[in-house]
């Protein structure tokens, strides 16, 4: 009889083990989606904080290089060779790292009720001797010259002549001809002429060259004719040459003269344009921003059936006016390129004729968000500085960090991204 039972026992405790293997069976994939769950949490939650992170915000730290007018604009080389980049502005370099000035010319300082004879600064070794030289903007159609680099030498720099005029009041140092070296462009005030000037491609060559892009005395040539840019408009690989009142198509050889123009209103009246496709849709549109009123824009490049272009204006801002310099660039090191512009201070000397003109002198960036409707978020840089007739934005202390240079009435100032 108690082997009967034992037996009986066996048979139920076999059955039970069976009954639970066919359970964990029949709910494997259950259980292992029970014993995934904190990983896929864990998975969940990182990737919720990981959208949630914000694009990185950078931080400047401002110096003031001089707070006397010399100069509406400013540019950067490294004068002496010492390894460090310097700061060119009107009649002056000012030493890096401690801003030491020295003169390169006749020490001129200006009243903020009048005009200086420095507009935009330039650098770049024209004669190729190794040592960086200096380019003067004077006042709107008045001659451009270069300043030779002594070479550490004492005295003045030695000036020459670029050409005996230079109008349009954003002209652009920019390479044309895509040969490396970069090129001059505007317009010829005296001669009725929109024209760019080819730097000297030799070594010891210091002969500008001019081509004509058009000679029409009615399209673009007055000496304070507003808004100037280069780019590839029409998509075949060349950069086209862009007014507010249409753009001139870049023949195969850009030394070329009588560039097609394509007329179409592009631009109020502005300052630097910038050519690249905002909204992703594979034409190129365009950047400008007004010189004396308020507003910065993006126009949209539209084509019909037949390939006509017309544009389409938008705004992007207009809580401030005289964005007389205006550049594109990645600011905050996200890849995309953001504009950074300001308030051009006492734009017409004070005269109180210009909308805003006695609002702060701001300076702020851009960061561009693209898509299929770019938007721009603005972020204040400074409100006691302003822009003169351009901007530079490059590293200056290398620390793979972006930093700005301007120069206006206001003064000299450099904002130097700080380092996180």
């Amino acid at each position: 009889m108690g082997c009967w039972r034992a037996l009986n026992n066996l048979k139920y405790y076999l059955k039970c083990v069976l009954h639970c293997l066919y359970f964990i069976a029949k709910n494997l994939i259950m259980i292992k989606r029970l014993l995934c769950l904190p990983v896929a949490f864990t998975v969940i939650m990182c990737n919720a904080q990981s959208g949630k992170q914000k694009s990185k915000i950078p931080v400047f730290k401002k110096t003031v290089i001089t707070n006397q007018f010399v100069s509406e604009g400013a540019t950067e080389a490294d004068v002496n060779k010492d390894g460090k980049l310097d700061i060119i502005a009107g009649a002056f370099w000012f030493e890096a790292p401690a801003w030491k000035r020295h003169e390169l010319t006749k020490g001129d300082t200006f009243n903020i009720r009048t005009y200086g004879n420095s507009f935009l600064n330039f650098a770049m070794d024209v004669n190729q001797d190794g040592w960086m030289d200096y380019i003067r903007v004077d006042h709107p159609g008045e001659p451009v010259v270069w300043f030779e680099n002594p070479q550490n030498k004492p005295g003045y720099w030695k000036m020459h002549l670029i050409n005996k005029s230079l109008g349009n009041e954003s002209p652009m140092l920019i390479d044309v001809d895509e040969d490396g070296r970069p090129d001059l462009i505007g317009n010829d005030a005296i001669d009725k002429q929109i024209i760019w000037l080819k730097s000297p491609s030799r070594k010891g060559d210091t002969t500008w060259q001019k081509i004509i892009i058009s000679a029409n005395p009615d399209i673009g040539t007055h000496k304070y004719t507003h808004g100037i840019g280069l780019g590839d408009i029409n998509g075949d690989g060349r950069k086209d040459l862009v007014i507010k009142d249409g753009w001139f198509e870049a023949p195969v050889d850009r030394t070329q003269p009588n560039w097609t123009f394509h007329k179409g209103e592009i631009s109020q009246e502005c300052s630097q344009m910038f050519v690249l496709d905002l909204n992703q849709d594979g034409l190129n549109d365009v950047i400008s921003a007004s010189a004396h009123k308020f507003g910065i824009w993006w126009h949209e490049q539209k084509r019909d059936a037949s390939g006509n272009i017309t544009w389409e204006h938008h705004d992007i801002y207009n809580k401030f006016s005289q964005t007389h310099g205006l550049i594109v660039t990645d600011i905050n090191g996200d890849g995309n390129p953001d504009i950074v512009t300001g308030k051009r201070y006492f734009a017409h000397n004070g005269n109180g004729n210009d909308p805003g003109e006695f609002d702060p002198p701001v300076i702020y960036w851009f960061e561009y968000k693209p898509g299929k409707t770019p938007q721009w978020i603005p972020h204040e840089i400074d409100n006691d500085s302003g822009t003169g007739l351009h901007v530079d934005v490059l590293d200056m202390n290398k620390d793979g960090l972006p930093d700005i240079v301007t120069g206006n009435k206001h003064g000299v100032y450099l904002f130097t991204q700080v380092k996180k």
